[in-house]
């Protein structure tokens, strides 16, 4: 039902803003904590790489468990590890605390597969757009929750609030949701050794995984060194303006969801390209930032409105190659695009400390512009070997008359 898919794009969207609570803090927890900020800046790396292991580990456990139990389990690890972090004496203390809850944040990514496979193929594109769309969202208002609590209570309240949220929602899930029933008999061993199988024998897969790194570096560019450039000058934002900026970027997650519509449609290949365009062009918008916060308003929606675009693009192009392995596909191609983000994120870290946010725009063109070559270059191959395959498989059918 409707409400059902509202329901499943707000469990995703609150399951993945908790690993972005703490960007748009980074300088106040710096200053808790007494350390650098390019030191804060590794929360967020530390949190990506916690969801890559929980992609690769937890996320394959969607084919193999009944899921609405994974589901509530899952946000209820999550919950433990908010109020570690809400407690915690130390930096290292609060980034342990946020490692588990990157690796227990990836019930977002059971959560996708579940609502593809709950709708029908007519509206998969959409209803999947649907979820990833509250997903991005989240992520998203996650910045704007936090600035705000922040300022006004204390940034320890935020990972209080974030425990809470998932409490409720593991508890509203376990009513509604249906019982999904496993959908392989394979060993858990099994069942990881069969996503290298999904990799080797899919090129679409690997394209889109390869493709979903960069567009994820891109996002994750961003949104890390976006809390240096307005805490600094010109603008000497505080954490309450500093997470408003995330309301921006919804309008952009809002006009993706169209990506999904027209993938349904059979228009996947021009999504991905112009979604891919969007991002490069956002970067020269970005760049003029720096100086301007109209241009890094506009900047921000385009940016998030190419990634969004690219991504539900990308996972309708996974969903439809094997339907009984949808969530070790999610596994595969989620483990790339996080790698992608937490490599982004550190260098993103990294160049603004040593080129400002000149540097990091840079970074983010020539990303987008490896995207787009990317795509191109497997797209043409691909092309050619589908062109190629029936006159083998009719070379193969004569040669066999031939023999008899």
């Amino acid at each position: 039902s409707r409400g059902l898919v509202l329901l499943l794009a707000l469990a995703c969207g609150a399951a993945a803003a908790n690993v972005y609570y703490a960007q748009p803090l980074l300088h106040t927890l710096a200053g808790a904590f007494g350390v650098s900020d390019g030191t804060a800046g590794l929360l967020i790396t530390v949190t990506q790489l916690g969801y890559v292991v929980g992609l690769a580990l937890v996320v394959p456990l969607g084919d193999l468990h009944e899921r609405r139990g994974l589901i509530t389990f899952t946000m209820l690890v999550t919950a433990v590890g908010m109020v570690v972090a809400a407690t915690a004496p130390a930096f290292a203390v609060f980034g342990a605390a946020l490692a588990v809850v990157g690796v227990s944040s990836v019930v977002a990514q059971v959560i996708v597969p579940m609502s593809s496979s709950l709708s029908a193929d007519h509206e998969r594109g959409s209803v999947v757009g649907t979820v990833m769309s509250g997903l991005l969202i989240g992520i998203l208002l996650a910045r704007t929750i936090s600035g705000v609590l922040a300022a006004a209570l204390g940034w320890r309240v935020v990972f209080w609030f974030a425990a809470a949220a998932m409490v409720t929602l593991a508890a509203t899930l376990r009513r509604a949701l249906p019982r999904v029933p496993r959908t392989t008999d394979l060993s858990y061993a099994g069942l990881l050794r069969s996503i290298a199988g999904l990799i080797r024998t899919e090129p679409a897969l690997r394209q889109r995984m390869l493709v979903g790194a960069l567009d994820f570096g891109c996002f994750s560019a961003l949104w890390t060194s976006l809390a240096f450039l307005l805490s600094g000058a010109p603008y000497h934002y505080g954490d309450a303006v500093i997470g408003l900026f995330g309301l921006v970027g919804v309008i952009g997650a809002l006009a993706a969801s169209g990506a999904g519509r027209l993938a349904d449609r059979g228009y996947n290949g021009r999504a991905t390209t112009a979604s891919i365009l969007v991002m490069l062009v956002s970067w020269g918008v970005l760049a003029l930032g720096k100086s301007s916060v109209i241009a890094l308003i506009a900047g921000i929606a385009l940016l998030d409105l190419g990634v969004q675009g690219l991504h539900i693009s990308n996972q309708s192009a996974i969903y439809s190659l094997r339907p009984e392995a949808r969530s070790r596909l999610t596994t595969a191609y989620m483990v790339a695009y996080f790698l992608g983000g937490a490599a982004w994120s550190a260098l993103a870290s990294l160049l603004y400390g040593s080129s400002g946010w000149g540097g990091v725009c840079l970074l983010g063109a020539a990303t987008a512009l490896l995207a787009l070559g990317v795509w191109v270059v497997t797209e043409a191959t691909a092309r050619t070997r589908s062109r190629h395959e029936p006159r083998r498989a009719a070379g193969d059918r004569i040669g066999a008359g031939a023999g008899d």
